[in-house]
């Protein structure tokens, strides 16, 4: 029996430093996770804008100049600049630090990643996404797999009507909760795509 017990007391210890660990790297990971999602604070993601590309060898082939400089193309920043002014929203040049395609598999239309040089540039275009209605294009934040997840199982509880509203801002996902008034409308951050499941049983609310 004393056997027993001995073997009774290693395991729980065996199992005790197990969880220990597993908790140190749950916070591992989620540190990581923030440190990833801080460095794309200040992007966006620009889904189904039609750009065109061509390569300088291309471009002097057909029109058979040897000078970079003699050949005028838009470059791709400066599409994502004209498509957003000719939708009245705020974007300029000096706003982009930064501007590249990001290939999909699931789609034959690249998407594009902005990188402002200040934030409030980005929200400032983000507010004005309705403008983009009817037009096949979408401006998102640049959010990591963790986040992009939770968000896409919000937008699914906002599709069955089983939260009122999903978003972000500054590439945290929030919610709003179903009420029988707007004070009771409670906003929530979710950090969590676990924090979701209680959401996703209860029925909507009919007004």
């Amino acid at each position: 029996m004393q056997q027993v017990a001995t073997l009774q007391t290693q395991v729980k210890g065996l199992k005790d430093q197990l969880k220990e660990k597993n908790e140190k790297f749950d916070k591992l990971e989620k540190r990581i996770d923030d440190i990833e999602q801080y460095s794309r604070i200040d992007d966006l993601i620009i889904s189904g804008l039609k750009t065109k590309h061509r390569s300088f060898a291309s471009v002097a082939a057909a029109n058979d100049v040897d000078d970079p400089s003699l050949i005028e193309t838009d470059s791709l920043e400066k599409q994502v600049v004209d498509f957003f002014k000719s939708k009245n929203m705020p974007m300029e040049s000096h706003y982009i630090g930064a501007c590249h395609t990001l290939p999909r598999k699931d789609s034959p239309t690249p998407a594009i990643i902005v990188r402002f040089v200040n934030r409030k540039h980005k929200t400032g275009l983000l507010k004005q996404g309705f403008k983009l209605k009817g037009t096949d294009v979408y401006v998102n934040e640049h959010l990591t797999k963790k986040n992009a997840d939770i968000a896409k199982e919000a937008r699914k509880l906002q599709k069955e009507k089983k939260i009122k509203a999903t978003w972000t801002r500054n590439c945290k996902v929030l919610i709003k909760l179903n009420g029988a008034t707007p004070e009771d409308e409670e906003v929530k951050v979710i950090k969590e795509i676990g924090a979701l499941e209680q959401y996703n049983k209860r029925w909507p609310v009919t007004l």
